[in-house]
């Protein structure tokens, strides 16, 4: 058994993982990396960028298919599954590459493959061969699709997004249960690449929206395309073949029998905790299982524990889990030395058609809070009418009182490049009169926000509250 002592031991080499390593070594602490299954990082791997690469073919075939409404003609599309699949994987396995070349050029003796598990606050077993000894531990260990046990019966069957960035071809159909962020931009993709999609869902929205409006938006766009079924009330399936038999029923009880070839799971993902014996650790755990923690500094509690990127349960995203990574990292090098990591405006686009992107504070979140909306619907809206992506609704948000613009819910055309935008807006706590007093050129989309921002200053302005009468308003003082 070899028996290391190291300042920070960090569980998990993702984008989390590596991230936080780095940060402790700039510290000055000695540190190793923990890493059980191949390098390379979900996003790398099976996530923002295989993803973006089929959506991209799909745009391609999309676009072709448009032509004809500019007059321009180019003859029937021809998708070839097989040349298509292969760019995904070949271009995948560059940017894991770019991955990989990083991690080898860390010394071989900070890198430990295999399980770890808890031992106790500040010792680590990692499989049979090694014993970690470490002042502080940062716990990166990232996430896992979540396929219900009601589909495990399936065998290969039922796949997940982690399997579909290996396919040599595309498959003839797929019923997709989950109607998020995944679901929306495989099942859109897919559906564009000729693939018959039905995507499956028990509530009535889709993706991250909560913004009742937006949420509408988004339907009516969405079922203007996919074949989406939500509310939905029954969902079995069995096996028939090579494929699936999926019996559901909606609203109306009416049952539906259709073949499938497989089945993705889209349902969410499961934070990574399970085998790491977190009960020797003495943290305190949510209902998830996951440690409570402070997410300015990553800490858990008092304790020498940290966590970052999707382990946390918190926000599954990658800039996300790289801020987490280096807070958490910097705080175990420099421990106990604790300071507050910089915290960026919350911003998440769903690379669907029109996109999906939310910023800074949600509708949900401001629900009981004393705030205005604006908004603009893309309809008409000059540059997006000329590209014929006129779909969609942005709703603003701003504070009463101090005018502070709060954030935004959207569907509508390039809407990953409104976010950045508000965001940069948003982390500046810019004034909607600030914002609105910005240059916008002409004809873009983000003078839909210009606008969006004008109705909500009206809005501001007109229900302010009336000034309530206090002695700081009576004659003479």
């Amino acid at each position: 058994m070899k028996i290391l002592d190291v300042d920070v031991a960090v569980i998990g080499a993702g984008s989390a993982g590596l991230s936080a390593f780095r940060a402790a070594k700039s510290q000055g602490a000695s540190a190793v990396l923990i890493e059980r299954g191949p390098h390379g990082t979900t996003c790398a791997r099976i996530g923002c960028m295989p993803s973006k690469l089929l959506i991209a073919a799909a745009e391609a075939a999309h676009m072709v298919a448009e032509a004809p409404a500019f007059g321009v003609h180019a003859g029937p599309v021809r998708i070839d599954g097989v040349a298509v699949m292969a760019r995904v994987r070949s271009e995948r396995d560059r940017f894991v590459g770019f991955v990989l070349e990083s991690v080898e050029q860390i010394a071989p003796a900070e890198r430990l493959w295999g399980s770890a598990r808890f031992l106790g606050p500040q010792q680590l077993q990692i499989d049979d061969h090694t014993q970690v000894n470490a002042a502080r531990i940062v716990i990166a260990t990232g996430s896992s699709p979540i396929v219900p046990a009601e589909l495990h019966h399936l065998g290969a069957r039922v796949i997940t997004n982690d399997q579909v960035f290996d396919w040599t071809d595309l498959p003839e159909s797929v019923a997709i249960i989950g109607p998020g962020v995944i679901g929306l931009e495989l099942g859109q993709a897919l559906h564009r690449l000729g693939v018959r999609v039905a995507l499956f869902g028990r509530g009535e929205k889709v993706g991250p929206l909560t913004d009742p409006e937006v949420v509408r938006s988004a339907l009516e766009c969405m079922h203007a395309e996919l074949d989406l079924r939500l509310g939905i009330q029954r969902f079995d399936v069995e096996p028939d073949g090579d494929g699936v038999l999926v019996h559901s029923a909606g609203k109306d009880g009416m049952v539906r029998s259709e073949h499938f070839a497989l089945v993705m799971s889209t349902v969410g993902r499961s934070p990574n905790l399970r085998g790491l014996q977190l009960e020797h650790t003495g943290l305190v755990l949510d209902g998830k299982g996951v440690p409570t923690f402070d997410r300015c500094t990553m800490q858990c509690g008092y304790s020498t524990i940290f966590i970052a990127g999707d382990a946390d349960d918190e926000k599954p995203l990658l800039h996300e889990a790289v801020d987490q990574g280096r807070i958490a990292g910097d705080n175990a090098g420099r421990f106990p030395d604790i300071k507050h990591g910089l915290r960026r405006a919350p911003i998440g686009v769903v690379f669907c058609d029109p996109q999906i992107a939310l910023v800074g504070q949600t509708h949900h979140d401001l629900a009981h809070d004393n705030f205005a909306i604006g908004q603009v619907s893309f309809a008409n809206q000059g540059r997006s009418r000329v590209m014929r992506q006129n779909r969609g609704l942005l709703r603003v948000y701003g504070e009463h009182g101090s005018g502070r613009f709060l954030g935004a819910e959207m569907i509508g055309p390039r809407a990953e490049h409104l976010a950045h935008l508000l965001a940069w807006a948003c982390q500046n706590r810019m004034t909607v009169a600030q914002m609105i007093d910005m240059p916008f050129y002409h004809p873009v989309i983000e003078e839909g926000v210009r606008t969006a921002l004008r109705d909500l200053q009206e809005n501001i302005l007109r229900g302010m509250p009336p000034v309530e009468h206090c002695t700081d308003c009576t004659p003479g003082v």
